[in-house]
């Protein structure tokens, strides 16, 4: 079922093929992610903004769409197109994986995360920071990285994905001013998701691309999220496990939780997206938004296993 844009009136079916009003300005739901759908309205009530989109990754089927075309700060979800540029040239032979790439500041200057700044290393091969990228949403690889390829590259990058919501935007930084970018990364679930349909699918670029980026993420360690109910080992989980499989990235800032991500199961296997913003004034806004995004990794483990 598609769901439909913002602002517009939507509806939730039930298996009795009932239609009944939801909770926050536009989106629809399979009767299996009905919890997922209440619990995310309930935060739009509470008044946070959600972007959210979970599909069958085989058959295409939408099952889940809250306000997925919704651009939203999405934090680190946004290195994923950095990690497609970085990969492509990989590839097509104008970066080389051993390229050293320097440290950039102090430990502690990209904000929360990360281990390269503490490291007593200065110097790191190319795929190495892409590594760290990929597994601890490592601030210092980030940037390093950023200043080998260029945020215009990464922006071209995307543009010729299609992707015309979602943009890495700036630098890791731990605090904005009036004169730096808003946020590290803008995008919506329902671009964010189908990146990672097309990486699953091996067509971001081509197979080799596709399979270089998910190695990365499949490294990815936060397990908080979404992916918290999955019940796998957050620094091991590259194999099949109760024949469980992710692979996501996850992101924050102040006031961001976010996750996309692939989930394969015995029976099924899904490409999901969710972007929460909210006001983070307190723990108990904070465990409500994550106890919401874990709502939708129960409705996706049931649905793939």
């Amino acid at each position: 079922m598609v769901g439909q844009g913002p602002g517009r009136r939507a509806r939730r079916e039930n298996g009795d093929g009932a239609d009944h009003e939801p909770r926050h300005g536009g989106g629809r739901a399979l009767e299996s992610f009905s919890a997922s759908f209440a619990a995310l309205g309930d935060l739009a009530l509470a008044g946070g903004q959600v972007s959210a989109s979970v599909s069958d990754l085989d058959s295409g089927a939408d099952l889940l769409s809250v306000d997925e075309h919704l651009a939203l700060p999405v934090g680190h979800l946004g290195t994923v197109l950095l990690l497609i540029e970085v990969a492509a040239r990989i590839e097509d032979g104008t970066l080389r994986p051993l390229d050293e790439l320097e440290r950039p500041g102090e430990p502690g200057d990209q904000g929360p995360g990360g281990v390269w700044s503490y490291l007593r290393r200065t110097h790191l091969p190319l795929t190495d920071a892409a590594t760290l990228v990929g597994a601890f949403r490592d601030g210092a690889a980030v940037d390093a990285l950023i200043a080998r390829v260029g945020l215009a590259a990464v922006r071209a990058r995307g543009e010729s994905l299609g992707l015309t919501r979602t943009a890495l935007l700036d630098v890791t930084r731990t605090s904005r001013g009036p004169d730096d970018a808003p946020a590290l990364a803008v995008g919506s679930a329902h671009e964010l998701a189908g990146v990672m349909v097309s990486l699953a699918r091996g067509e971001v670029v081509d197979r080799a691309v596709s399979n270089r980026v998910l190695g990365w993420l499949s490294l990815g360690a936060d397990t908080s999220l979404v992916a918290a109910p999955f019940g796998l080992d957050p620094l091991g989980h590259r194999r099949l496990d109760h024949d469980l499989q992710v692979v996501h990235v996850t992101g924050t800032e102040a006031g961001v939780r976010s996750e996309a991500g692939v989930l394969r199961g015995p029976r099924r296997s899904v490409a999901y997206c969710v972007v929460v913003t909210f006001d983070d004034l307190t723990l108990a806004h904070r465990l409500r938004v994550l106890e919401a995004l874990r709502a939708v990794g129960v409705d996706a483990l049931e649905y793939v296993h």
